[in-house]
């Protein structure tokens, strides 16, 4: 019998390291109302947790970083938090592409962040061309971005070819429907965080955790850092993933 093993492939002998981490960040607001500060402080102060975290990550050796940063269902908020919010994205381009292109890391966005201003997605689209070419690790931005949303795209995709007869009803799988989603060329998913004690997905990678280990801490965003991310991967390095087997 192979033995069990905490990350990787069931059966390979995986290390206990994850390939992929996705990560909830909920928080700001609380943690800026706990210091009776706006809201936006807590979103700035979020932002440099990215940076925190993200450095982290890399040093660590994780391949794959995703970041919930602006749900599809974020556009509720009031019209002032959400520009607030726009604002803060583009900071962190500008301030951060840099130090990206450097450090060999390939910026991927996944959502449909098109809706945004047409300034924000060619800065967006500027930076995913500049880190293009990159081998390093790949830190993904979910902007705009709903799980539902994608598997319903990823459906009428199949559908689209089959009324076409370009594919069979049959040859439609998991496998088929995993790569018509945005996450199709990323390592699978061993590990979603979300932070500040709320124990919910939030719409955000539904099909990807199907196995994925989850992590839910009491820690608010602007609070999580490098240690709490460390403290994250040995938990998941404690975990036996059997995939359904015994």
């Amino acid at each position: 019998m192979a033995p069990e093993t905490a990350g990787g492939d069931p059966g390979t002998g995986g290390a206990a390291l994850p390939r992929h981490v996705a990560i909830i960040m909920d928080g700001n607001g609380r943690w800026a109302k706990k210091r009776f500060l706006p809201r936006f402080a807590g979103h700035k102060a979020g932002v440099e947790a990215v940076r925190t975290v993200t450095r982290a990550a890399r040093a660590m050796g994780i391949e794959a970083l995703t970041l919930y940063a602006f749900s599809s269902e974020n556009w509720r908020r009031p019209e002032e938090e959400v520009s607030d919010l726009m604002g803060l994205l583009r900071v962190f381009i500008r301030s951060d592409i840099e130090e990206l292109v450097r450090e060999n890391v390939r910026l991927r966005v996944i959502g449909e962040y098109r809706r945004f201003s047409a300034d924000l997605v060619k800065m967006v689209d500027d930076a995913i061309a500049r880190t293009a070419a990159n081998t390093g690790p790949i830190l993904v931005i979910a902007l705009n971005y709903g799980a539902q949303a994608e598997i319903a795209a990823a459906a009428r995709s199949l559908a689209r070819r089959a009324v076409a007869n370009q594919l069979s009803v049959e040859a439609i799988d998991e496998a088929a429907i995993e790569r018509e989603l945005d996450t199709r060329d990323l390592p699978p998913l061993d590990l979603l965080i979300r932070t500040s004690g709320e124990v919910r997905l939030s719409n955000f990678l539904l099909w990807q955790a199907a196995y994925a280990e989850l992590l839910f801490v009491d820690t608010l965003w602007p609070d999580f850092d490098g240690a709490a991310l460390a403290a994250a991967v040995a938990t998941f390095g404690q975990r036996q993933r059997r995939y359904g087997g015994l």
